[in-house]
Formats: structure tokens, C-alpha cells, sequence
């Protein structure tokens, strides 16, 4: 059974923020991930065709396919947790989230819907779609 994650994206103002953060991770290590301190414990069902869904400013804009879990200890002998992502960020219906620490389960059920592919390239720059649906106008 697949689940997903969801997850501030801390310091990051709008989607290509993100992508640019992430292309300038993969050149470093070749590889897209997030170090964490917990290690999920459904990380089976992660890896099972699960998501990492980012909240931007205020909402929910694209999700990211988890690939991997891993467990590593760092350079101070503290267990800690990478989240290794596919590289291609899929934009999903804006979705407002308040803000919350960590990362948090999200059922399949509940998770926002992927863009059309036709809306992908929306005329709403992204910074507006997700100020719009922070207001709950989208």
C-alpha cells in the first residue's frame, strides 16, 4: 500500500527556487535528496510509488517520487535518514497548508491531484497560484 509525505520546503519562495536548490544538489552528488533526523517507519510504503509533497509558501505546488529510503550515520555518530527523490518535480492542484514541523503521512486519498498537462505551463506564474491558493481562491 503506497503513502506519501508531505513537508515544508523551508527558504524556498516558489517552484523554481526549488528546482534550481535541487539541480545544484544533483551536480554536487548526482542524486536529489533530504536529510532527515527520523526515519520513517512506512518507508516501505514510501518507496512503493510514494510522493514527497512540497508546501510553499503557504501551499501544497508539486510533488516529487521517493525512490529511496536511507539510513546513514553522520560525522557526529547521530543516526539520521536520506530521502533520495526522482529529479522531475510534477506540479499538483495548490492546495493551502499551514505550516507544521517535520513531515507528516498523507494517504493516498488526500493527496492533492496532479496538474493537467495542459496546466503545467499555466499563464498563472507560480508565485501567483500559490498566493491564490493561500487565499483559498484556487
Amino acid at each position: 500500500m503506497t503513502v506519501h509525505l508531505i513537508k515544508l520546503c523551508v527558504g524556498v519562495s516558489d517552484v523554481e527556487e526549488l528546482a534550481d536548490w535541487q539541480e545544484r544538489r544533483r551536480k554536487q552528488s548526482a542524486r536529489v535528496y533530504h536529510v532527515t533526523r527520523m526515519v520513517p517507519t512506512r518507508a516501505g510504503e514510501l518507496i512503493d510509488g510514494g510522493s514527497i509533497y512540497w508546501v510553499i509558501r503557504g501551499a501544497v505546488l508539486v510533488r516529487q517520487r521517493i525512490e529511496a529510503v536511507e539510513r546513514f550515520t553522520d560525522e557526529e555518530g547521530i543516526g539520521r535518514c536520506k530521502l533520495v527523490f526522482d529529479h522531475h518535480l510534477v506540479p499538483v492542484r495548490p492546495v493551502p497548508r499551514r505550516a507544521f514541523q517535520g513531515w507528516r503521512y498523507l494517504d493516498v486519498a488526500d493527496a492533492p491531484a496532479d496538474l493537467p498537462p495542459a496546466h503545467a505551463g499555466d499563464e498563472l506564474p507560480p508565485k501567483l497560484r500559490a498566493e491564490l491558493a493561500a487565499l483559498g481562491l484556487l
